[in-house]
């Protein structure tokens, strides 16, 4: 894989929540804002949604210094599928594009997203930080439904 042969992430999470609220969190600054693009020392000191077909997202994190993760919204087909364009402009000015695919099931959802045209440098940075941001979705929507799944089993599992 070179430099013109990006690559694709994929990653399939379950969530024993509605498919409703997992959609919307992704488009709520209030929620998004807790799970998506943080670390565990940097502070969120932007979060900006425009959350229409060609409306514009910044999160800008302060981590030492500040980093925008930037796009625009492609589609949005509440509550199934959220497409958008995504750069983090000061590591790469290329712009790559992210779906989110849900599909409800008896109890909950499973939601994946699919990251495409990942520089082949990145694509195992993109899978880890991908993970820790679904990771920091479930733990969100713990944080503010309360925990949705029966006795014994996890609000989200792999």
């Amino acid at each position: 894989m070179t430099a013109e042969n990006p690559g694709t992430i994929r990653i399939s999470r379950r969530y024993d929540f509605p498919i409703e609220r997992v959609f919307d969190a992704w488009l709520d600054p209030a929620k998004a804002g807790q799970f998506l693009f943080v670390t565990p020392t940097g502070k969120m000191v932007r979060v900006e949604i425009d959350a229409r077909v060609g409306g514009t997202f910044n999160f800008t994190r302060r981590d030492g210094e500040d980093v925008e993760h930037v796009g625009t919204y492609l589609e949005i087909d509440r509550p199934r599928r959220l497409v958008f364009t995504f750069s983090v402009p000061k590591f790469s000015a290329q712009m790559t594009r992210v779906s989110i695919d849900l599909k409800p099931l008896q109890t909950g959802c499973e939601l994946t997203l699919t990251h495409e045209g990942v520089l082949p440098e990145w694509l195992d940075r993109g899978r880890e930080g991908w993970g820790m941001i679904l990771e920091g979705l479930s733990a969100r929507l713990e944080a503010a439904f309360g925990q949705v799944a029966e006795p014994g089993t996890a609000g989200m599992s792999r």
